[in-house]
Parts: C-alpha cells; sequence; structure tokens
C-alpha cells in the first residue's frame, strides 16, 4: 500500500511543481463551485450515474462561469470497480471572448472507476476519457457554425483519512485530498496539451449511509489556448454525494 501510495503522491507532486514553475501572464481569479453527485444501483450490475454542477465567475459571487449537466450508465465488474459511459452537457455562460453570447458544449465521456479500503484510508481514483464538441465563436455576440473539438483524459485521485475512532460511521468527519490531472490531445490540440490541475484539501462529513457532503479548498491551474498564458483559480468547492442502492434485499 505504502509503496502504491508513494508512486501517486510522487507523480502529482511533480504535476504540481511542473505547472506551478510556469508563471507566464497568470491570471487569478477567486470562485464557488458546487456539485451534485448521484450513483444508483439498480441490479448486480447496473447503474445510473448522474452529476450537475455550477461555478462562479469571479470574485467568488460576480456572476456564472459554468453549468454542467452529466448523464451516464454504469456497469459493475465488482463492488468495487466499474465502467460508465454518458453524454454530459456544458454550458459556457458569457466570457471574455464571448462577451454576450453562451457557448455550449456537447461532452461524450467514458470512465474505468475503483475504490480501494485499507484498514483506515479510503481511495478512489478514476480514468475518464471525453470527446469534445465546443461551440465555435463568431465574435463577442454571435456563434458559428460549426464546433471544434478535441480530446481530453483525466486521472482522478481522492484519498480520505478518519477523524473519528468510528471511522467513517454516520456524523463523523474525515480529511480529504483530491487531485485531478486533465491532458488534452486531437488534431486541434497546437500548445496547451496540458489542460489544467485540479488540487483539493478539505473535509468529508458522513450525513447518513448513504450521503456525504465535502467542503474545503481547490486550487485549479489551467493553461489556456495560447500556450502562454494561465489562469489560478482559488476555489471554495461545496460537493454533496448521494448514493442510492435499489437492489431487493434477499430475504433471510
Amino acid at each position: 500500500m505504502s509503496k502504491r501510495l508513494l508512486f501517486i503522491s510522487a507523480f502529482i507532486l511533480t504535476v504540481t511543481i511542473t505547472i506551478n514553475a510556469q508563471e507566464k501572464q497568470t491570471q487569478t481569479v477567486d470562485q464557488i463551485w458546487v456539485g451534485y453527485f448521484n450513483q444508483t444501483r439498480i441490479s448486480n450490475k447496473w447503474g445510473i450515474w448522474f452529476d450537475g454542477h455550477l461555478r462562479t465567475k469571479d470574485d467568488f459571487i460576480d456572476g456564472f462561469s459554468q453549468g454542467i449537466a452529466r448523464f451516464g450508465l454504469t456497469y459493475y465488474l465488482k463492488d468495487a470497480t466499474k465502467l460508465t459511459a454518458g453524454y454530459a452537457y456544458v454550458h459556457h455562460f458569457p466570457a471574455d471572448n464571448h462577451k454576450d453570447v453562451a457557448q455550449p458544449e456537447h461532452r461524450p465521456w467514458q470512465q474505468v472507476q475503483w475504490h480501494t479500503k485499507y484498514a483506515k484510508i479510503k481511495t478512489m481514483q478514476w480514468f475518464r476519457l471525453e470527446e469534445r464538441f465546443r461551440r465555435k465563436i463568431q465574435d463577442d455576440a454571435h456563434l458559428a457554425e460549426g464546433y471544434n473539438f478535441n480530446f481530453r483524459v483525466r486521472y482522478n485521485f481522492l484519498l480520505q483519512y478518519p477523524l473519528s475512532k468510528k471511522l467513517y460511521e454516520p456524523k463523523t468527519f474525515s480529511l480529504v485530498f483530491n487531485d485531478e490531472v486533465h491532458i488534452n490531445f486531437g488534431d486541434q490540440i497546437v500548445y496547451n496539451y496540458f489542460d489544467q490541475n485540479r488540487l483539493f484539501v478539505g473535509f468529508n462529513y458522513q450525513v447518513n449511509k448513504h450521503d456525504q457532503l465535502q467542503f474545503g479548498y481547490m486550487n485549479v491551474y489551467q493553461q489556456l489556448v495560447s500556450g502562454d498564458q494561465y489562469k489560478s483559480i482559488n476555489a471554495a468547492r461545496l460537493f454533496y454525494f448521494h448514493n442510492l442502492d435499489l437492489r431487493k434485499k434477499k430475504q433471510g
């Protein structure tokens, strides 16, 4: 366990040091990210995924930057390992390069996710592939015909450590460390193969057997399309996780 966690930590540290060393024309903004996640298991092999997000633009409460609705169908290889494929709609609110019009994005996605439990520590990891179709921008007030397209792969690692002798029972808190790396690729990607890194540190509150509330600080470091411009987002992140199991319990 220790070797595996050491390797993951070293990888994340290397990425973080590399991107932080690139301080060319960095814009800093302050945002709030709220999200709701639902995973509902409907049989031994099948389940449904949904998550929705809303993010502010700057100064924590000044406008909105992005809204996301993501749906998926999940196939359980094992209880702790699952495959999911689905579709996400992303609404990019008016921004610097399209000040008076919102930009829609269509995003099919595929993912493998697995959970691991140790004596106290719990980890969650996923690899996600996205196909991003973003509507072209004509000018500040108009969309153009057609879509820009690229692939993006994401690796997400989350670690939880309990703060109570009751471990993860309802009404307990745990520490959360979470890092997610995004890499772009495709014919239309010229400069920003590295897209962004999201580093989160915070707390998890186990509301009940099915629900969890995560809150804390996240830094998003993003390379923009030009390649020499970057954005650093200081975000207050609040996520609610709702997990349901609709399988009928076996009668004893």
